[in-house]
């Protein structure tokens, strides 16, 4: 998580939202990493989720993430929640719930939906503050 949280904070550098994710392999090597790039890129896609596992996939040189765990700040939205139950990813491990819009149990549950075709172990909350108080401080200076 120390390596997401540092990849959130990267996203500010171009006034994006403070979201970073990391892909590591089974044997703990780091193989993917993104944080959010909407606004720099001016790409709907640029969520820190599919940055990361696209560059997984690169580094392994496939497209199905067996045995990788994701690492990401925010508990991910629909698209990134399909995108790594996909891309079949193992084990999703998330700081900050997302209240509004989030994919992967408070909204909705993409991952856990039994019509899935991959289930991956999730691992919610995990440094939750850190992670929000990233998210707080960025909005509360935009929003006075």
């Amino acid at each position: 998580m120390d390596l997401a949280l540092a990849e959130a904070a990267r996203a500010t550098a171009h006034d994006d939202v403070p979201v970073g994710a990391v892909v590591v392999d089974e044997d703990g090597r780091v193989i993917g990493s993104g944080h959010n790039r909407r606004e720099v890129d001016e790409d709907p896609l640029g969520h820190a989720e599919l940055i990361a596992l696209r560059a997984a996939a690169e580094a392994t040189g496939r497209w199905r993430l067996d045995g990788c765990t994701l690492v990401v700040t925010l508990e991910p939205c629909v698209m990134c929640a399909g995108a790594l139950v996909g891309s079949r990813i193992a084990r999703l491990v998330y700081g900050a719930f997302d209240e509004k819009a989030g994919g992967v149990g408070s909204v909705w549950d993409i991952p856990r939906d039994r019509a899935a075709l991959h289930h991956p172990e999730v691992y919610a909350g995990v440094r939750a503050e850190e992670s929000a108080a990233l998210l707080r401080e960025f909005f509360t200076a935009r929003r006075g």
